[in-house]
Formats: C-alpha cells, structure tokens, sequence
C-alpha cells in the first residue's frame, strides 16, 4: 500500500515538473550583432598610420590618346632671326648683351669693313658718272636737235647715260643693304624685334663672309616649338591641330599645353619615325630651346577623373583605391579604369571628381586591412 502511494506521489511529481517546463516562460532571443563593414577603416586623429598618408581631392582631365611622347625644345623659326654679317670685317663695338630685348632695326655690333668702305666708294663714283653722263647727254641731244652732231653720236651718249644709270642703281642697291649712309663704319641690324639669346663674336674678333654661324640670335622666348619623334603604329592617333600636355623634369608641377602644327611627310630610315612640330606659348618663359620634355596627345574632349598611380591597388583582376568618406574614415572601393598612363590613370565609374583619394600610402592602408 505503501509502494503505492510512493509511485503515485512520484507520478504527481514528474506531471508537476512537465507542466513548469512546458509553461514556463521563453528566454529573451540574443540581439543579432552588426555585422562590421570591412572596406572602411577609421584612423583617429592621432593614428601613426597617418603620417604616411597623402590625400588629395580628384581633378579631372582629357583622355590621353597615347603615353607621353619624348621631345625638344626649339627655337620657333617663324619669330626667329640668326644673323651673320654680309661682308667681312673686324669687330670694333658691341651693342647689345645677352638678355637684352631690342627692336627691329637696332644695332647689334659695329665693323670695320674695307669691304663696305669699297661700297661707299662705288655708291660716290657712281653718282658722279651720272651726273657727268646726264651732263653730256643734255648737250648731245642740243646739239643733235640744232643738227651740229650726227644721230650715232646722239645715240652713244644715250647708251652711255643708260648704262650709267644702271651702274648707279646697283650701287646704290648694295650699298643700301649695308646700311646705306648711317654711319662710316658697317652696323649689324636685328631685323626682327626680339630677346639676343646667342652671340658668338667678341671686339676684335675677324668675321668671313663664309663664315657658317650665325653672330646673333634674335628670338620670342614666349614662342617655341616643340619637336616630337613618333613611331609609325601610332601615326593614325596623330592629326593636325590635336593639342599635348606637355610636362617638364624641371618643372614637375608645372603643364604648358602646345598643338601640332606639322607632322613629318618622311620617315627617318634609322629610327623608323616621324618627326612633328608642335607650337606651344609660355609667358613664364620657363622653357629653354635644347631641353627635353614629355608631351602627351589628347584624345579629344572626354573629361575623367584622374589619380596617379600610387592611389591604385591591384588584387587580381580587380582595382581598388582609398577615399576619405570624413575625418578619419577611409573607404576601399574598387573602381573602373577608363584609361591608364605610366604615370596617371583615368577613371571610368567608382569615383567622382572633387573626392578625397589616398595618393601616397596606399599598400600602407591595405596592409592595415588584410592585417584586420
């Protein structure tokens, strides 16, 4: 009986138990955690890492339609004189220095010629003959109309006043372009308006007629041109007109733009390259014939933004840079190349002009992330 009890208590005990289990109340489910969104990276304001970084806001540009081609700096031939002396001479003055801007017409140096005092001389004879000749044609011709003189006497002091005449207007002529009467000695004259950027003579100094060096060099350093050799698969990206970005090593920060006014009509047979001409204005007057630049091509008129090279990462097929979204928060975010340059690169989609992008310290941010 006892037993029996026992178990039905037991009974009662495990209906109790099932029930507090079945009707108790549910615990409250976990909140779900955020999940973290790896592309960003927050550097506070006193974070190592940002010593190492440089950021810069994405200006746009023109497409380029090739690399950078390797170039010269000319003189422009069209606002450009190299002047020697007619005669020879030796030199008793300078007039001008290095540097010095002169107008068309002044003197540059002063010779002593025999060759122009020889002119002179044959410029005074010739006007004395003219005027003997004119004299004597004057009293031939009375003398032929009153009918003293027969008509090959008229007539031979009419060829002798002729010739005279034609004597007279080539001395004239060439001593005209010595300098005509302005001064005893020959004077060298700059025939265009300009800066003297070259002079090779000294007082004293003998100069021949055959002389194959030009004594000055009289230019515009505002105008000049630049020459660019260009390799014949590339010549159908090349037209007339189409402008360059031309860059300097001396001057890194600094971009001129010029325009191709020629392109070669021959191949050079060694190089198996063209050559073209490109017109280009520097009002800085920073550029100086003989240096080398780099000029790139423009394709047209299709603006993206541009980033230099260092901004880029590359994993796999695929191409990242950093934007700074606010202070201390820097974003990875994979873009579209519109175009990439040795230097510089284009972007087609990901970026917009005028963001802030991670130029120098790139593979420094993407360490920090993989590290993550």
């Amino acid at each position: 009986m006892k037993r029996l009890h026992a178990l039905s208590a037991l009974a009662i005990l495990a209906i109790a138990v099932l029930a507090f289990v079945q009707n108790r109340p549910a615990a409250p489910a976990q909140a779900a955690q955020p999940q973290r969104d790896t592309s960003i990276l927050k550097l506070p304001a006193d974070a190592p890492q940002r010593a190492y970084l440089q950021i810069s806001a994405v200006g746009e540009d023109i497409i380029p339609a090739l690399e950078p081609l390797h170039g010269r700096v000319a003189y422009d031939d069209d606002r450009t004189a190299r002047i020697s002396a007619p005669i020879a001479g030796r030199v008793v003055g300078i007039r001008v220095q290095l540097g010095d801007s002169v107008q068309a017409g002044q003197t540059l140096a002063v010779l002593d010629s025999p060759e122009f005092a020889q002119a002179r001389a044959d410029r005074r004879k010739a006007l004395a003959d003219l005027q003997l000749k004119s004299k004597a044609f004057a009293r031939a011709k009375l003398l032929y109309a009153g009918g003293v003189i027969a008509a090959k006497d008229y007539e031979a002091a009419e060829d002798d006043l002729t010739q005279t005449r034609a004597e007279a207007e080539r001395s004239a002529a060439r001593f005209k372009n010595l300098g005509g009467d302005r001064a005893r000695d020959f004077e060298l004259h700059s025939p265009i308006a300009g800066i003297v950027t070259e002079r090779h003579i000294n007082t004293g100094s003998e100069i021949a007629v055959d002389n194959t060096a030009p004594l000055f060099v009289v230019t515009d350093p505002k105008h000049l041109w630049i020459d660019l050799d260009i390799a014949e698969q590339d010549f159908e990206k090349i037209n007339l007109g189409q402008n360059f970005r031309v860059q300097s090593d001396a001057y890194p920060n600094v971009t001129f733009e010029a325009s191709a006014v020629f392109i070669g009509k021959v191949m050079d047979t060694q190089t198996r390259r063209a050559t073209v001409h490109c017109v280009l204005h520097d009002d800085s007057e920073r550029l100086k014939p003989e240096m080398f630049v780099r000029a790139t091509p423009l394709g047209g008129n299709i603006l993206r933004p541009r980033v230099p090279n260092t901004a880029l990462i590359g994993e796999g097929l695929k191409t990242f840079l950093f934007v700074e979204r606010n202070s201390g928060e820097i974003q990875k975010r994979e873009v579209a190349l519109a175009y990439r340059g040795h230097d510089d690169s284009y972007i087609e989609s990901g970026l917009r002009t005028g963001e802030r992008v991670v130029t120098s310290g790139a593979l420094l941010l993407n360490a920090e992330m993989q590290g993550d």
